[in-house]
């Protein structure tokens, strides 16, 4: 298959360009575009055939279902049958933006592989511009996940998409960088007490701020179980060289340094700069900054998946990274390095452990 690229030129119109992107999109054709968090991957969400081609392109499990993307608000009521109060307090509080809301859908209104056969579909409308644009030229809902080969990083440019999806895929939509650099919060909103399925772009303090307190969904779910929001289930966001994040004193990263490499291996840091200037005595290291000195959450968000995706062009065999705190979007970076290194910790032995 070919792939068609069209470059979105900033402070223009790009309306021809966004009628194409389009059109591909209408005749039931795969497209990659920028959000604010991530590169998606859409497709027609009413069309079966079309969704399909989705999961063909990333090698995608069958049972982990996708999120329906909008640009008006109004386009929900086309297929979900109902949107409970506090879902219509977060829609006012935080879209457009990095927000999914799990709500029911409405029997043979979306493609049974969208949903993965639930009785529930997650929705967002992205606050990207060129997402935005691009949504409202097709007026359909699409049905849209990251923009990678499953398993691997997220797509933070249009290079990345390039790098997994070239021949996969009809089109992809060069919008730029993407701003949070992490997939969206999931929220089920079908529950009695709303549950947080995915930590995101909002944080769990300010859902709260607006609707009280929830719940989140801490536990990996088995092989049986089917998943009601993405990064659930599966294995993600893993680069080719294994991951472990480190907790410890700069004394037990030079030790742990200092293992692997007598044991052959070839070493890359995931780390804040002021980590790494601690660490500069040593030799042979691939390092890959997240984040300055003042260890900006934020910019370890937009810096993750461009990092890990980065020792895939190394010769690392072994990728060390930094833990970060839980707080506000830390707690989706921690998701994120987790699933990339399967759980796999150092941690420094303290004494009474």
């Amino acid at each position: 298959m070919d792939t068609h690229f069209w470059k979105i030129e900033m402070g223009q119109a790009n309306t021809e360009i966004y009628q194409q992107a389009a059109e591909f999109l209408k005749k039931g054709e795969t497209v990659a575009f920028p959000t604010e968090t991530v590169y998606g991957l859409g497709a027609d969400a009413t069309s079966e055939q079309a969704v399909q081609k989705i999961y063909q392109a990333k090698g995608r499990p069958a049972d982990n279902p996708l999120i329906v993307h909008i640009a008006k608000k109004e386009q929900m009521h086309d297929f979900v049958t109902e949107i409970p109060q506090q879902a219509a307090q977060l829609i006012d509080a935080f879209w457009p933006g990095p927000l999914t809301i799990i709500l029911p859908v409405r029997s043979g209104a979306l493609a049974r592989n969208v949903t993965a056969g639930l009785q529930t579909v997650g929705v967002r409308m992205p606050s990207h511009p060129v997402s935005l644009a691009l949504l409202e030229a097709a007026y359909l809902p699409i049905a849209a996940p990251s923009a990678n080969r499953s398993g691997r990083p997220s797509p933070t440019s249009a290079a990345h998409v390039a790098e997994d999806l070239t021949g996969q895929i009809a089109g992809i939509v060069d919008g730029g960088e993407t701003g949070v650099g992490l997939e969206s919060t999931v929220i089920d909103c079908t529950t009695e007490v709303p549950t947080i399925l995915r930590p995101g772009g909002v944080s769990i303090e300010q859902i709260e701020q607006v609707i009280g307190q929830v719940h989140s969904a801490k536990r990996v779910l088995d092989s049986a179980e089917a998943p009601k929001a993405p990064g659930m289930k599966y294995t993600h966001y893993a680069p080719n060289a294994p991951v472990f994040i480190v907790e410890g004193s700069v004394e037990f990263w030079h030790e742990t340094i200092r293992k692997q490499q007598e044991a052959g291996e070839k070493v890359g840091l995931l780390v804040s700069e002021g980590l790494a200037d601690k660490l500069m005595d040593m030799d042979n290291l691939e390092i890959w900054l997240t984040t300055s000195r003042e260890k900006s959450l934020d910019q370890v968000a937009q810096q993750l998946y461009k990092g890990l995706r980065a020792f895939d062009h190394t010769d690392c065999s072994v990728i060390l990274a930094e833990s970060y705190e839980r707080t506000e979007i830390g707690e989706a970076i921690m998701n994120r390095l987790e699933k990339a290194a399967g759980s796999k910790y150092l941690r420094e032995a303290t004494e009474g452990r």
